[in-house]
């Protein structure tokens, strides 16, 4: 079977990132991944490509089948994870097209299947939920590009397809809160189970509804905002995924330890 030792779960705009790619359909015990997985290579690495809502964005967030997505990298070899999603922003100061490296989640969801196990006392620390040498190299990444990126931000996770209300919004800035997403939660989490670095990247679409912005947020306008962002993002995707180590030394490798996973992996 074709490996990557990284992968991309990303959307609109990046389903031709790699120039090399096989599609790659691969079998879970959580059923079919959202669409068939691009393999190739960028700088002599293999890479993956999941398109998170499907090539065609059939699935909406409280779809999308995160666990299949999730187990079928771990499958194909991937160990770290990129991925790049719209935010809505609570915050005044995070305009539209700003970068936000989250370094926090709160998990506002309901209904969705949060975990590989379904049995057992299980626990997964999850007090810092993305990796930090992830983050530190798209960071470093961003700087080097003359990219100004914001560094650190909680991000809270609401359910969807509706965008919040003026006064769900308020009361989440109220909370200190930064970003509001779709798709962010449990897609961390499930990594985090299999022992996976994931690392976010939040792309500012739109001001929330009780931001401090007279505005009401549309589909139409994230999608404009994040079209003219995508250049911007493919070239910091590709010298990021440079950078990343070869070897990890993060704490997320070690989440496995003394645990037996409900299903065996390839």
């Amino acid at each position: 079977m074709t490996k990557a030792e990284i992968a991309v779960i990303g959307g609109t705009g990046l389903y031709s990132f790699l120039d090399d790619a096989t599609d790659v359909q691969v079998d879970t015990p959580y059923g079919e991944p959202s669409d068939r997985i691009a393999v190739g290579s960028l700088a002599g690495r293999g890479v993956a490509f999941l398109a998170r809502h499907g090539r065609d964005h059939r699935f909406p967030a409280h779809r999308v089948n995160y666990r299949a997505n999730i187990w079928a990298l771990r499958s194909l070899g991937v160990r770290q994870i990129l991925a790049p999603a719209a935010v809505g922003a609570l915050r005044p100061d995070l305009g539209p097209g700003t970068f936000v490296l989250p370094d926090q989640l709160v998990d506002r969801t309901s209904g969705r299947e949060t975990t590989f196990y379904d049995s057992g006392a299980v626990h997964v620390s999850f007090a810092d939920p993305y990796c930090p040498i992830g983050r530190a190299v798209v960071s470093r990444t961003g700087t080097e590009l003359g990219l100004h990126i914001v560094d650190g931000a909680t991000m809270v996770v609401i359910p969807g397809p509706r965008f919040s209300t003026r006064a769900e919004s308020r009361f989440f800035a109220a909370q200190g809160w930064s970003l509001v997403n779709m798709t962010g939660h449990p897609e961390a989490v499930l990594a985090r189970e299999l022992a996976l670095c994931y690392t976010p990247i939040a792309i500012v679409t739109d001001h929330d509804a009780g931001s401090g912005i007279e505005s009401a947020v549309t589909q139409a306008e994230v999608f404009e905002v994040f079209a003219r962002s995508v250049g911007t993002l493919r070239n910091l995707l590709h010298h990021a995924l440079e950078r990343l180590p070869t070897e990890r030394s993060c704490a997320c490798r070690h989440t496995l330890d003394a645990m037996t996973l409900p299903h065996a992996l390839p």
